[in-house]
């Protein structure tokens, strides 16, 4: 999923992390391995993403969650902008 998200500039950029996760899941408490998936996009590529990434999970109902970046170093945020700007 990285990758098809990067190479389609929905995301310009990805780490993959793993994580022990505790939860409660139809009513049962539950514990597993899990992988963090983080992703860095623009508010435009945002619903796009999205809908990619809740079509190609295998889990009904995957958690997504977007954190905003308020402020950062211009280059890096010009960078971003650039990356996940469509190719057309």
């Amino acid at each position: 999923m990285a990758r098809s998200v990067v190479q389609a500039r929905l995301a310009a950029g990805a780490q993959i992390l793993p994580a022990t996760s505790v939860f409660w899941y139809d009513a049962e408490f539950g514990e597993g391995e899990e992988w963090q998936l983080l992703l860095k996009t623009t508010d435009a590529r945002y619903p796009e993403l999205e809908r990619h990434l809740l079509a190609a999970h295998p889990w009904q109902n995957p958690e997504v969650a977007a954190v905003r970046v308020e402020a950062g170093p211009a280059g890096c945020l010009r960078w971003l902008e650039e990356v996940t700007t469509p190719e057309g």
